[in-house]
């Protein structure tokens, strides 16, 4: 495929519709064109490495920053409707923002005071399961509590759009499959939507309904996840095949022990793959390290 899925391949309505994006910071392109859409009801992955973009859609999306381009979130232009915006959304940074000297009961006060939708009955009452007090301070937590404060608090807010920016950045892989679990099993439903930004794949590849790579301030991939493996066939290619299967353009092309190579193919029916060696759906890891050397655009 020579160019990026069109967006908006999801189903229901809209949560996010942003097109032709465009931010410079000192001649440098942060967002390039970029335009996507975010269907209601899903969880989305943002998903590149670090400078590609994804911060900055963030900010333009929660109104943080100017920009070029059109962008309706809940249906309002951030740039002009922040405040309104801001009482159906919540945004969720790092774990590392928790200040190390703010108490338990003081972190609760003041998302409680900061917003409208922030149900303190429901964060107590996820808080009665665990060993965290209101007198204890962030420093004198471990990772595991941290995480359990993190998500009282971001469960207890009850907004239409969640987005979350790397929230599992500094956590062990213990730590993050039990922040994103709890959040899929406690949180999420029909009337939510979550977008999470971040460039560790494996860790939120299982609880993902659709994803979207950026690279260079560009969307280079947009769909979800059910139809990848319909579309991305990988070939450990027999080594009397490798001029046949390379003829079919592959996405990705490396070398294996033994001999042994290992191509992706985008779109090519699988039938006529089976006959160049064993065929496999690839992992999301897989197609993001395409996308980013550059294979794939």
């Amino acid at each position: 495929m020579n160019a990026a899925i069109q967006p908006g391949t999801g189903t229901g309505n809209a949560v996010v519709n942003a097109g032709n994006l465009r931010k410079l910071y000192k001649n440098k392109a942060a967002l390039d064109g970029t335009s996507f859409t975010i269907p209601a009801g899903r969880i989305v992955g943002l998903i590149g490495p670090n400078g590609a973009g994804k911060t900055t859609a963030l900010k333009a999306m929660l109104g943080l920053i100017p920009f070029e381009g059109q962008m309706s979130v809940l249906g309002r232009d951030p740039r002009t409707s922040r405040d309104e915006l801001m009482r159906d959304v919540c945004f969720i940074a790092d774990v590392a923002v928790l200040p190390r000297w703010i108490r338990v009961g003081e972190a609760i006060e003041f998302v409680a005071g900061v917003h409208p939708r922030f149900d303190r009955a429901r964060c107590e009452r996820f808080l009665k399961g665990t060993k965290l007090t209101p007198k204890m301070r962030v420093r004198e937590l471990s990772k595991g509590m941290i995480v359990q404060l993190h998500l009282a608090l971001v469960m207890a807010i009850d907004a239409r759009l969640l987005v979350l920016d790397e929230p599992t950045l500094g956590l062990d892989i213990l730590y993050r499959k039990q922040f994103y679990q709890r959040l899929l099993e406690d949180y999420f439903d029909e009337d939510k939507t979550i977008l999470i930004t971040t460039h560790q794949v494996e860790e939120v590849e299982h609880i993902l309904t659709d994803v979207m790579f950026i690279r260079d301030g560009k969307i280079v991939l947009d769909s979800e996840m059910d139809t990848l493996g319909e579309r991305f066939v990988e070939v450990l290619v027999n080594a009397d095949r490798l001029e046949p299967a390379r003829a079919l353009n592959p996405l990705d092309d490396r070398s294996l022990p033994f001999g042994k190579t290992v191509m992706l193919f985008d779109g090519v029916p699988r039938d006529q793959l089976d006959a160049l060696g064993e065929t496999r759906t690839p992992g999301l890891a897989d197609l993001f390290v395409a996308t980013m050397k550059g294979t794939y655009a």
